[in-house]
C-alpha cells in the first residue's frame, strides 16, 4: 500500500512539476510585447536619401529614451544630430471622394490626356469613344465604339503627336461578392442611426456590403491594342494572334520613334507571357521576348528594362531554374548574353548605369557567390540573405558590396556611389554602415544595436535551424522558439505557424525583438516553429513548383521531416503532441495539416482560408492551379475533402474578410455538418481578414492549451 501511495505522490509531484498553460504562463505571454518593446538601441533604423543633396542621407534611430535624427555627410564621411524631427507631416484622411477597392477593375472610362505637341489638344473618352477638344471646340476621334467594345481613356500621345495609343475592351461581367456588417461602425452608425420613441439612441440595422470579387474560371475583359491617327481618325487594330488567349494585355506604350510600341500579353493559365511590339503604321505585331513553362510563367517576377540606345533590353527570366538577368537584341528579337548566372536568385534591380554598363542588383543564394570560408561546411551561410551586388552588362566583374553574413537592406546616393547599408540575422542584432558604392568598402559604422537590455528582460533568440527535406538532401530553413523559463527536463509539445503559398519566403531573415503570435505561444508551455518547405519561393523554380495543381502539399513532406529531425535532436519536443495554424493561404494549409495528415498533426487552428482555391481571388488561385477549373481544384478543396476531418480544428473567420471570401469558411463549415464531424468556429463582428483580433488569439490559445497540453485553460476572467 505504501508502495502504491509513494507512487501516486511522485506522480502528483511530477505533473505539478511539468504544469504548463497555467495563469502565470498566460499572464507572462500577454506581457511580452510590452516588455520587450524599446529594449534594444541603435537597431531601429529607419534611412532616407536627402534629394538634390548631393551625397547626404538622414536616419531616425531609437537611442533608449527617444527617436532621435542623424545626418550623414558621405563625401566628408560625417555624421550629425539633427535637432527635431525631419520627417514631413503625413497627410490626413484619403484624396477625397470613394477611394477603389484593390480588386475592382476599372472601367477606363474617365480621364484625358493632352497633345505634347500642341497643349491646346486634349483626348477624353465619351460615349464609349475618344473624342478631341481644342479650345471650345469638342468632335468624336472615333465612332465604332459602342459599350460592348469601348475604347479606353486610359491613353498615350506619340511623342511627335501624330498618333493616340489605348485599348479597346470588350467587357466581362462583373463577379461580386456580399457581406453583411452586423453591427455597423461608428460612423456608420452615426449616419444610418435612429431613434426610438422615448428619443433614446438604438442599434441601426445590419448593414450589406458588395464588393467586386472576379474568381477563377471568370470571364474576364478582352483588350485589343488600337492605334489612332489623330488628324484623320484613322484605326489602326491588329490581329490578336499573338494576343489571344488573354489573361491580361497591357496597354501599349510609345518608343521614342513614335512609330513602334511595345505591349506584354499574360496567357490564361499563364503558360506563356510575351513582349509585343505593334508598328503604328501597319499594326504589325512581332514577339520581342517570350516565356513559356509547362506549369506556369512567374508573371510577378518578370522585369524589363530597355536601353537609352534603343537596341537592347535588360530583362529577368526564371528560365533556368533560377531568376537571372538576361540581355536581349531588340532588333533582331535574339538573345544576346545571359548577365548573371549561378546558384543564386535575382530578387531585385535597383539600377541600370548604361553610361558604365552596370547592373545593380540584390540577391539570395550560395554564400558561395561571395567570397566566403564556409562554403560546402555545416555552417555555411542561410541561402535566403539578401546581397547586394553590382556587374557589367557583359555578365563580367561581379562584386558584392554587403559581403558581410546577414540580411542586408540598403539605401542608394543618387548616382550609387555611397550607399547606407542595415543588415542582421534572426539570431544577431543589426548593424549600419556607410559604404563605397565603388567596391563595398565600410567607410563607417554609423550604428550598432545593443540588445543588453532586452536580454535583461529574460529574451533569448530562435534558434536557426536546417534539416533534410522529402528528398533526404535538400536543407530546409526554419526557426525554433522556446519560452523565456525553458526547461529542457519538460517535455513540450509543438506548434508550427505555417504560410506555405507560393510566390514568397516567410521565416523571418532579419532580427526581431518579438515574434508575434510565436512567442506568446511558446510561453505557455510549447515549443514554436516556423519553415520555409517547398512550395515557397526564391530557391530554384522547381522547389516552388511543387505546389503547381497541388496547393494541398504546402511543403509537408519538407516540414514532417525538419520537424522530426529537430525532435530527434532535441528529446525534450514531443513529436507525438504537434499542433499547427495560419491565416489565409496559412489557414488553408492549417486545416489541411489535419485532412491529409492528421497522423502527425493533432490539432489546427485555421484563420480565413482560402479553403477552396475555386472560390478565392483569381489572380492568386489560377497562377498556381492554372485554367481552365479541373478535378485538381477539387483534389486540393478543404470543403471537398471535409469528411477526412478525424482531429480537433479551430475555423475562424472575420465577417467582412474582403481578401478571402468569408464563404469560403461558411463552405467548410457546412461540409463538415454534412459529415457529422466536430469542430469550433469563432466569427469575427466588423473584423476583416485577419487572425483572429484579441478575441481569436485568447481562443487559440485555449484551443492548444487544452488539445496538446491536455488541461483546462485559465477562466478568463483570472487573467484581468
Amino acid at each position: 500500500m505504501r508502495t502504491i501511495l509513494t507512487m501516486m505522490l511522485t506522480l502528483l509531484m511530477g505533473s505539478t512539476a511539468l504544469a504548463q498553460g497555467t495563469v502565470d504562463d498566460y499572464k507572462r505571454a500577454n506581457a511580452l510585447r510590452g516588455k520587450y518593446s524599446g529594449k534594444m538601441t541603435g537597431g531601429d533604423v529607419n534611412v532616407h536619401r536627402m534629394r538634390g543633396q548631393g551625397h547626404k542621407f538622414w536616419y531616425s534611430v531609437f537611442n533608449g529614451d527617444s527617436t532621435i535624427y542623424k545626418e550623414v555627410d558621405a563625401d566628408k564621411n560625417t555624421v550629425t544630430l539633427l535637432p527635431g524631427n525631419p520627417e514631413p507631416p503625413r497627410r490626413r484622411g484619403g484624396w477625397g471622394g470613394p477611394q477603389r477597392h484593390w480588386m475592382e477593375v476599372p472601367d477606363e472610362k474617365d480621364g484625358w490626356q493632352r497633345s505634347p505637341i500642341d497643349s491646346t489638344l486634349f483626348i477624353f473618352h465619351r460615349d464609349n469613344n475618344l473624342w478631341t477638344r481644342q479650345g471650345n471646340s469638342e468632335k468624336p476621334l472615333t465612332t465604332n465604339g459602342d459599350s460592348t467594345n469601348y475604347y479606353s481613356a486610359w491613353g498615350r500621345f506619340s511623342p511627335d503627336g501624330r498618333y493616340y495609343a489605348t485599348v479597346r475592351i470588350k467587357p466581362a461581367p462583373k463577379h461580386y461578392v456580399y457581406y453583411v456588417e452586423a453591427m455597423p461602425s461608428r460612423q456608420q452608425r452615426k449616419r444610418e442611426a435612429y431613434q426610438t420613441h422615448d428619443g433614446g439612441p438604438r442599434a441601426v440595422t445590419p448593414v450589406l456590403h458588395k464588393q467586386e470579387y472576379a474568381k477563377p474560371g471568370d470571364s474576364l475583359n478582352y483588350r485589343v491594342p488600337v492605334v489612332v491617327e489623330v488628324a484623320t481618325g484613322r484605326v489602326v487594330e491588329p490581329s490578336t494572334e499573338l494576343f489571344k488567349h488573354q489573361y491580361e494585355t497591357s496597354a501599349p506604350s510609345w518608343d521614342d520613334n513614335s512609330r513602334t510600341l511595345t505591349f506584354t500579353f499574360n496567357e490564361r493559365g499563364h503558360h506563356t507571357y510575351r513582349l509585343l511590339e505593334l508598328d503604328a503604321e501597319t499594326g504589325k505585331v512581332r514577339t520581342l521576348i517570350e516565356e513559356k513553362n509547362d506549369k506556369y510563367v512567374n508573371y510577378n517576377r518578370l522585369w524589363r528594362h530597355d536601353l537609352a540606345d534603343g537596341r537592347r533590353i535588360l530583362w529577368t527570366s526564371e528560365r533556368d531554374g533560377r531568376n537571372h538577368i538576361y540581355l536581349y537584341d531588340r532588333q533582331k528579337a535574339q538573345l544576346i548574353r545571359q548577365v548573371t548566372k549561378g546558384e543564386f536568385y535575382v530578387r531585385d534591380i535597383q539600377r541600370v548605369d548604361e553610361k558604365a554598363g552596370v547592373v545593380y542588383f540584390s540577391a539570395n543564394g550560395k554564400s558561395g557567390l561571395r567570397a566566403s570560408d564556409k562554403v560546402g561546411t555545416a555552417d555555411e551561410e542561410d541561402p535566403y540573405l539578401i546581397h547586394y551586388y553590382k556587374i557589367g552588362l557583359d555578365g563580367k566583374h561581379l562584386v558584392c558590396l554587403t559581403p558581410e553574413e546577414g540580411n542586408h537592406s540598403v539605401t542608394y546616393s543618387e548616382d550609387m556611389k555611397y550607399l547606407v547599408d542595415t543588415y542582421s540575422t534572426v539570431t544577431t542584432p543589426p548593424v549600419t554602415v556607410l559604404r563605397s558604392g565603388k567596391d563595398g568598402r565600410i567607410l563607417r559604422t554609423l550604428e550598432t544595436a545593443d540588445i543588453s537590455r532586452l536580454k535583461a528582460e529574460g529574451w533569448t533568440a530562435p534558434e536557426v535551424f536546417v534539416a533534410p527535406g522529402r528528398d533526404g538532401v535538400t536543407p530546409m530553413w526554419g526557426i525554433i522558439l522556446r519560452p523565456s523559463n525553458f526547461d529542457p527536463t519538460k517535455k513540450y509539445p509543438i506548434i508550427e505557424y505555417i504560410y506555405s503559398g507560393p510566390g514568397d519566403q516567410y521565416v523571418p531573415k532579419s532580427f526581431r525583438a518579438w515574434h508575434w503570435g510565436m512567442a506568446e505561444l511558446a510561453e505557455l508551455g510549447f515549443i514554436v516553429v516556423q519553415v520555409d518547405g517547398m512550395t515557397t519561393s526564391f530557391r530554384t523554380r522547381a522547389f516552388e513548383e511543387v505546389c503547381y495543381k497541388n496547393l494541398k502539399d504546402a511543403g509537408f513532406p519538407d516540414r514532417k521531416a525538419w520537424i522530426r529531425a529537430a525532435a530527434e535532436k532535441y528529446p525534450y519536443m514531443d513529436i507525438d503532441r504537434v499542433g499547427i495554424y495560419g491565416c489565409s493561404a496559412g489557414g488553408q494549409n492549417a486545416m489541411a495539416a489535419v485532412l491529409w495528415h492528421g497522423d502527425f498533426y493533432k490539432a489546427a487552428y485555421a484563420a480565413c482560408g482560402c479553403h477552396d482555391n475555386r472560390m478565392d481571388k483569381i489572380w492568386w488561385n489560377e497562377q498556381w492551379m492554372s485554367y481552365p477549373i479541373d478535378e485538381s481544384y477539387k483534389e486540393c478543396s478543404n470543403v471537398e475533402n471535409a469528411w477526412r476531418l478525424e482531429r480537433p480544428l479551430m475555423l475562424v473567420v472575420g465577417e467582412l474578410d474582403d481578401n478571402v471570401d468569408p464563404a469560403s469558411t461558411m463552405q467548410v463549415v457546412a461540409a463538415l455538418q454534412r459529415a457529422g464531424k466536430n469542430f469550433d468556429l469563432v466569427v469575427i463582428p466588423g473584423a476583416h481578414h485577419t487572425m483572429g483580433e484579441t478575441f481569436g488569439e485568447h481562443k487559440r490559445a485555449d484551443f492548444f492549451v487544452r488539445h496538446l497540453l491536455g488541461v483546462n485553460p485559465p477562466k478568463w476572467n483570472e487573467l484581468k
